[in-house]
């Protein structure tokens, strides 16, 4: 028999609240099943869309032409450039004769140290001594004939005081004396010429410094002013330096600034330098500024005449761009190069070319950095062109992927080993 408190009663009040929560819980559960519908749907035609215009991208590229793309980087080592130098002796001199005859003797030879007044050669003239010796004789001749034009001058003066002789007669002899008077100091002004060309017969060194060539030996003929040099006198205990700095780099250029010289075979060892003065304008054939330099070389390290290189020093340039060299296109109005804009169309910009350094060139203007230039553009390229961009490959670090693989390889190794030596 059962009891009355093992089943529920339903009362008015229960039976309503039923009634009420029953449309809440079908309204949940219609909105939970319409947002998941609507998300379903959502996530299902994104990824659709995605591939759609991806497809379109991709056709539409494909009948474009594809292109690569650089940008404009700062020159490497704009203001500490190499440029090739001459050294030069600090002072050097042709030495030619400037009388004929026949060499004598020498006392120097190439690579001679001298010393400013020392004899190097003596020239045999025996036509210029005959003609020394005459004008000696001569000068004795205009001499004596002085002395006795003197005394009768004085003598013809005190008669006519006395009335002895006639004042014409006493004029004649002061004008023979005056005569003879310039005669003889004639004669003196040939005998010093004479002289002064006879010591042209020593040949003595202008300055001190080194023989550098010897273009003559004992018993050549000498012909004066003939244009054979004779010796070539070097002073090389101070060398000058000269270089031709491009004009990108002239502003940089001041005196007194340092500088570093190598030479070809020792580009370990470096010379200072030091500039000492500019030509302070621009060749215009060759667009560079003469620059000098002075370096001293008392031990003789450097030798005259060599090619070097040399570096300036705390160069003030301004930032200069270099652009890989197949970049460049040449046309009749100059080099251009293809920048690819924001909307896919190329646009030719001319540029100036600096410094070129085989595989990049220096750019002075027509680009910036933020430009996407194109490499190796073909020859028809032309302003207003599409092309399309292939994307930039990211550089890959072999490092870190030989980090992580060598200790893979000896792990996968060991377990075969140990399976063969249990077998």
């Amino acid at each position: 028999m059962e009891t009355p408190s093992e089943h529920p009663v339903l009362t008015a009040d229960s039976l309503q609240t039923v009634h009420r929560r029953s449309p809440f819980r079908i309204l949940l559960t219609l909105l939970s099943m319409l947002v998941l519908i609507i998300a379903g749907v959502f996530f299902g035609l994104i990824p659709r869309w995605h591939q759609q215009q991806e497809l379109h991208a991709e056709v539409r590229d494909k009948g474009l032409p594809r292109v690569i793309v650089v940008h404009a980087k700062p020159a490497t080592g704009a203001g500490q450039a190499m440029l090739p130098a001459e050294v030069k002796p600090w002072v050097e001199a042709p030495i030619y004769a400037r009388i004929s005859g026949y060499l004598k003797q020498r006392f120097v030879d190439i690579g001679d140290q001298v010393q400013a007044g020392q004899l190097l050669a003596v020239i045999d003239t025996p036509e210029q001594a005959l003609e020394l010796a005459r004008a000696r004789a001569q000068l004795e001749q205009a001499e004596a004939a002085l002395g006795i034009s003197r005394i009768t001058a004085a003598r013809w003066a005190e008669l006519l005081q006395v009335n002895g002789v006639s004042e014409q007669d006493a004029a004649e002899k002061q004008a023979d004396f005056k005569l003879k008077t310039a005669q003889c100091n004639s004669a003196k002004e040939e005998v010093r010429r004479l002289e002064q060309i006879q010591a042209f017969t020593r040949i003595t060194a202008p300055f001190s410094g080194t023989i550098t060539q010897r273009n003559i030996d004992a018993g050549d003929l000498i012909v004066a002013n003939g244009g054979k040099e004779l010796f070539h006198l070097s002073q090389t205990t101070k060398l000058r330096v000269l270089v031709q700095v491009p004009q990108q780099m002239a502003k940089g250029v001041e005196i007194g600034q340092s500088a570093e010289l190598s030479l070809p075979g020792q580009s370990a060892r470096k010379y200072p330098a030091k500039v000492i003065r500019t030509a302070g304008a621009i060749q215009p054939d060759s667009r560079t500024l003469p620059v000098e330099l002075a370096l001293d070389n008392v031990k003789g390290e450097i030798l005259a005449g060599s090619y070097a290189e040399l570096r300036l020093i705390d160069m003030k340039v301004g930032k200069v761009l270099s652009l890989p060299a197949n970049t460049l296109l040449f046309r009749p109005e100059g080099p251009h190069v293809g920048v690819v804009e924001s909307d896919g169309k190329v646009v030719l910009r001319k540029v100036q070319i600096g410094r070129d350094f085989g595989q990049r060139v220096e750019i002075l203007a027509g680009v910036r950095p933020e430009d996407r230039v194109i490499a190796n553009p073909p020859d028809s390229l032309s302003t207003g062109a599409l092309v399309s961009v292939m994307p930039e490959k990211q550089p890959e670090k072999p490092s870190e992927k030989q980090a992580v693989k060598q200790p893979e390889k000896p792990d996968e190794k060991q377990p075969g080993k140990q399976t063969e030596k249990s077998s």
